[in-house]
């Protein structure tokens, strides 16, 4: 003998309790985690006009290393995304302090003017790249570097065989 017992399918969900539809990722966004996804482990110093801006975990992570405000920008995926900048005419001193405390950055300018952008659309994005990479291996700017310490610079090139050079780029105040 064989029982059967019918299934009745589940009521829909009210209208209230329905998930919120992933919101859609804005050009500038989308811009933005490809250039990340392209560097990660650095912090990506991403410029928006007069500002270098961080977002997600990034700005986390800047927000406390450089003791500045953490706000938001928009939703990604139904969550704040999270946000904080620094001026691009005092972005040295940030840079400073983040290599200082050991962080990776990636800086990434804008390519073109924000009107060429906008002459090819209201949707357009100004292009952006990575420009530089600032770690505490590859510092030669005078801004950057500690007066009065020793910056070595070293490189080891193969041929027939092996050479090494290093050499210090300290900065150094003579009387004239």
């Amino acid at each position: 003998m064989t029982i059967q017992k019918s299934i009745q399918a589940p009521e829909p969900p009210e209208p209230a309790s329905m998930p919120e539809a992933p919101a859609r990722v804005t050009p500038m966004m989308e811009q933005y985690l490809e250039i990340k996804a392209a560097n990660p482990g650095l912090l990506l110093f991403y410029r928006m006009g007069d500002f270098y801006e961080l977002f997600f975990e990034d700005a986390e992570i800047a927000s406390k290393a450089l003791g500045i405000m953490l706000t938001k920008r928009g939703k990604h995926q139904g969550q704040d995304i999270p946000m904080c900048g620094v001026p691009v005419e005092r972005s040295d001193d940030y840079l400073h302090r983040l290599i200082a405390q050991g962080f990776r950055v990636a800086v990434c300018e804008q390519m073109e003017d924000p009107a060429a952008a906008k002459a090819r659309g209201n949707k357009s994005v100004v292009r952006r790249d990575v420009v530089r990479l600032v770690t505490p291996g590859t510092l030669t700017e005078d801004t950057l570097l500690e007066s009065g310490s020793a910056n070595w610079l070293a490189v080891v090139a193969r041929a027939e065989f092996f050479s090494v050079l290093a050499r210090d780029f300290s900065l150094h105040a003579y009387p004239r």
